[in-house]
């Protein structure tokens, strides 16, 4: 079985839209420069706009206020809070640590315990990512020599960096603000269309020679997966959305590693069947099922995107399928023993992952639009 299916017209504008296909780079500048020029210009203004204020009100060494905003802004509001939250602990740990170990002992042995301390309890405390900052600031408050108390150093130090966190929040907020949710949400559907052109990649070498862009789409598809994990981790930071969103994407996001794996799995089954005969007793409901669940994943892509779940695709019913692919099965059984047990066995593994990842699909449309609150269960 060889599916190859051209894209209609709805599911070729989807993948323009998101920014998959040769659409997405017309122009001058594409839509992924023009977000890094974006952040670059919202970076420069947070921190000009902190060495502006710590100029005007008389902070001692204003540049640090700069750098922390320029540390902490993000590519989306969600990062920048997780970003502006690791950096005021591990600021304020390492300044009261770096106080307090200055009172006691002389160098080095006080500045060693210092940052063993700040380090173990950012660490107990589950501050991992505050422990750097942490040991950073205890680092320039016991060993870099300045005018003024240790007291008046750290103080200054903390409002220095409170400055760069809320100046980076403002800028975050209001200057063409970037959401991880909705960056999160055109993720998603880009993963869905990725995971389906590599399910489709995957049969090409079902009695075939294995498609050249296998090996391209998969990095693709684990590419796609873990930068969607970071946005996850990041949308969760945000409040605003309304209500399901946090579900809905979290949601989303486990069906779509469920999903990459039980490819993995079709894809090791299909392995060495160039010369599967069995198999073409299975057609059509076979190649119908494998067809339906393609423009399945196209679906559910197009769903995320509109982000409306509750519509069953016309004419697209994959439990059907299944029941029609069973049957051709139950009908050819008696015919087995013409040929051999590894063709029989592989196409059973064949049917069962392909009836694992319909019904994930399915499960995908339907929970999400329960966890959205859009309907009750069709």
């Amino acid at each position: 079985m060889r599916l190859k299916m051209p894209n209609t017209k709805s599911q070729q504008n989807l993948a323009i839209h998101l920014r998959l296909q040769q659409g997405a780079s017309r122009g001058l500048i594409s839509w992924e420069h023009r977000r890094m020029l974006i952040h670059a210009a919202k970076t420069a203004l947070a921190a000009a706009l902190c060495w502006w204020m710590a100029a005007r009100f008389g902070l001692h060494e204003g540049y640090w206020g700069s750098i922390s905003a320029i540390i902490v802004l993000q590519s989306n509001f969600g990062s920048t809070i997780t970003a502006s939250r690791d950096r005021l602990l591990g600021t304020l740990i390492g300044a009261i640590f770096g106080f307090s170990f200055s009172l006691f002992g002389s160098l080095p042995w006080n500045y060693i315990a210092a940052v063993f301390a700040a380090i173990l309890l950012c660490s107990v405390l589950g501050f991992r990512s505050s422990s750097r900052l942490a040991g950073v600031t205890i680092t320039i408050l016991m060993l870099v020599h300045t005018s003024g108390s240790h007291w008046t150093l750290a103080l200054d130090r903390v409002m220095q960096v409170i400055l760069g966190i809320l100046v980076a929040l403002a800028v975050a907020t209001f200057v063409f603000p970037d959401r991880a949710r909705l960056r999160l949400k055109d993720g998603l559907a880009q993963e869905f269309l990725i995971l389906g052109s590599l399910f489709e990649a995957i049969l090409e070498g079902f009695r075939g020679d294995p498609a050249k862009t296998l090996n391209t789409l998969r990095g693709d598809a684990l590419s796609l997966l873990r930068s969607n994990n970071q946005l996850l981790d990041a949308a969760r930071n945000e409040s605003s959305g309304g209500p399901g969103w946090r579900e809905g994407l979290g949601m989303l996001a486990q069906f779509g590693r469920s999903l990459f794996d039980a490819l993995a799995a079709l894809e090791f089954a299909v392995r060495d069947s160039h010369h599967d005969s069995y198999a073409q007793q299975l057609e059509p409901a076979l190649g119908q099922l494998a067809t339906d669940i393609r423009n399945g994943f196209h679906y559910v892509a197009k769903c995320i995107h509109d982000w409306r779940f509750h519509i069953p695709p016309q004419g697209l019913n994959l439990e059907d399928d299944i029941a029609k692919l069973e049957e051709q099965m139950a009908a050819i059984r008696p015919t087995g023993f013409q040929f051999s047990q590894a063709e029989i066995l592989r196409a059973y593994a064949v049917q069962l992952h392909l009836k694992q990842i319909a019904r994930l699909l399915r499960a995908a449309r339907v929970e999400t639009s329960l966890a959205i609150g859009e309907a009750q269960r069709d």
